[in-house]
């Protein structure tokens, strides 16, 4: 990946509908070069997709919170279909540490996340951190730094 790559990488993370014309001009090469380079970028699954990003409020989801959950490994079959099927579960990561389970949900309110807690509560240990605000959101990843190498 060469400095051409990161910055249309850059440019797509912080407007993934940029034109490609937008893109060629910025990288100062031709549309098709960029198109070339982008399709290639996506066939080495470097770009795996493109997202909207959605204004959960607005949307009257005010609640958002990371749940804690201790998950025994033979409930692992049971659990994943499970919360594949949740909604309002926006990240699932298998984790180290006490509990083996972080989510990340979102609710219209507080009501709603309890009665989501007590369902989860059938798998395990759950702990609850209510997010007051996000200093830092979502963001792309800073291709400009230095990779970590390969093995």
């Amino acid at each position: 990946m060469d400095k051409i790559d990161k910055k249309i990488i850059t440019l797509l993370q912080q407007n993934a509908r940029m034109p490609l014309k937008a893109l060629a001009e910025n990288v100062f090469l031709s549309s098709p070069a960029v198109s070339a380079r982008i399709e290639r970028l996506e066939k080495e699954e470097i770009i795996e997709g493109y997202e909207v990003k959605i204004n959960q409020l607005k949307l009257g989801y005010h609640i958002t919170a990371f749940i804690n959950l201790e998950v025994a490994p033979a409930q692992k079959p049971e659990f994943y279909p499970f919360i594949k099927s949740c909604a309002n579960v926006v990240e699932c990561n298998c984790v180290t540490g006490n509990y083996s389970m972080l989510l990340k949900v979102i609710f219209p309110s507080t009501l709603e996340l309890d009665t989501f807690i007590g369902q989860l509560q059938k798998f395990g240990r759950t702990s609850t951190q209510i997010v007051f605000s996000t200093p830092v959101p979502p963001r792309g990843i800073d291709v400009n730094q230095d990779m970590p190498m390969e093995e």
